[in-house]
């Protein structure tokens, strides 16, 4: 059993993703990190950046103790081994999809999420930050594009740990000022996951948990962008 610690943002929908692919059986965790639970001592035990998500492997393949494993492309990298799947099927495809996981860590998902933070949830906008994201957000569409040239997933050949990993960050496209229009290979790629029977029961899972959430506050916000060293202390 995966013990899963989510939230439904891009980061969170990551894992979800692979589980629902992979058959694995998980149980969520909701960590509501606007009402700040992912500063939960309990939590920061197994999540210390506190961030979601984190996983708890109570079925390791060792037979040992329980696994626990925080960031997500960790826990994607995790979850393909333990399953033997989603991560190509020899060196060279496999490196290819670090790669692209790496991109998605580094630069997809970094840019994306400050383009969606100065244009949805900062208190004022800031117009250098708003151009400077967005644009970056852009150019990084335009490499993926050129990537899935040809290509029907991002790497490896076969649907990947690397497509699980970018897909959630390019679902808020219209909030990060994109076109999917402009990239043609992008919304193709888009669109296939975006079918995918997997895809669908995820994203109705994240739908089930944040029901329950009320709209965020002005003090959630607070909570959730005014975090220090002192937010980390258990």
């Amino acid at each position: 059993m995966i013990e899963l610690y989510y939230w439904p943002t891009p980061n969170g929908h990551k894992i979800t993703l692979f589980l629902e692919e992979a058959g694995l059986d998980y149980k969520i965790h909701p960590v509501n990190i606007g009402a700040g639970e992912q500063f939960n001592p309990d939590f920061l035990k197994f999540s210390p950046n506190n961030r979601m998500p984190a996983i708890i492997d109570t079925a390791p393949a060792d037979g040992g103790e329980p696994i626990s494993v925080f960031e997500s492309g960790a826990i994607l990298i995790y979850l393909a081994n333990k399953a033997g799947k989603f991560f190509g099927k020899d060196q060279r495809e496999k490196v290819d999809v670090l790669q692209w996981l790496m991109w998605q860590m580094g630069g997809l998902g970094p840019m994306a999420g400050q383009n969606g933070h100065f244009n949805v949830y900062a208190p004022e906008k800031v117009p250098y930050a708003i151009d400077r994201y967005v644009n970056e957000t852009n150019r990084l569409y335009g490499v993926l594009d050129r990537q899935l040239a040809g290509r029907e997933f991002v790497a490896g050949g076969d649907y990947s740990i690397a497509d699980m990993a970018i897909y959630p960050w390019i679902v808020p496209h219209e909030a990060h000022k994109q076109d999917l229009n402009d990239f043609p290979n992008v919304k193709r790629w888009f669109e296939a996951i975006a079918a995918r029977p997997a895809t669908i029961r995820a994203y109705e899972k994240g739908g089930e948990v944040r029901s329950y959430a009320a709209p965020m506050s002005d003090e959630q916000r607070k909570v959730l962008f005014g975090q220090t060293a002192s937010s980390t202390k258990a």
